[in-house]
């Protein structure tokens, strides 16, 4: 079997380094998009969690 030339290998890595750029991209484009999609959720205020009996609405730090 024939070697490749080194112009032939250079194109081979070069294309397999785009994949991989690419698949990356995807990725990450993928992790934003479901961290994005929490970002909207309701957030319970003291008076919503001290109706659940989960914590004591604050206190006044100079109250001492």
């Amino acid at each position: 079997m024939a070697s490749k030339r080194p112009s032939v290998l250079k194109r081979e890595r070069e294309k397999k380094q785009a994949e991989r750029a690419a698949q990356k991209r995807e990725e990450r484009a993928r992790r934003e998009a479901s961290r994005s999609e929490g970002a909207g959720a309701p957030v319970a205020t003291y008076d919503d969690l001290e109706g659940y009996g989960i914590v004591q609405p604050p206190r006044d730090r100079d109250a001492g």
